[in-house]
């Protein structure tokens, strides 16, 4: 395994946390709770976000220079979930995992 940094293994736990976090919530808390929570638009940024961070992170364990990129797409991203999650309400863990792991992936896009 290549050498990594200690800011890109704390960027692949908050990743695999947030890929964690918004594929649960949206599997579970927003199917069951419904209306706002299971509307087109919200569940696939969920699940896009779910996605991104889960590609994210296995692009900075292969340890390819990419990773830049899908962590500057991931940010942006989790950014975007984070808000929609705000603006849906009841989903403060997502929310802030959200920007959790968008402020560590900007760290690794730079």
């Amino acid at each position: 395994m290549h050498q990594m940094s200690a800011e890109m293994r704390a960027c692949i736990e908050e990743c695999l946390r947030c890929h964690s976090t918004c594929l649960g919530m949206a599997m579970n808390h927003c199917l069951e709770q419904g209306g706002k929570h299971a509307e087109p638009e919200h569940f696939r940024i969920m699940m896009a976000c779910a996605e991104i961070c889960r590609t994210s992170a296995a692009f900075m364990l292969i340890g390819t220079h990419h990773h830049k990129h899908t962590c500057r797409e991931c940010a942006e991203i989790c950014d975007e979930c984070a808000k929609s999650c705000e603006q849906v309400g009841g989903m403060e863990e997502c929310v802030q995992q959200c920007r959790r792991c968008a402020e560590s992936c900007r760290k690794m896009a730079a």
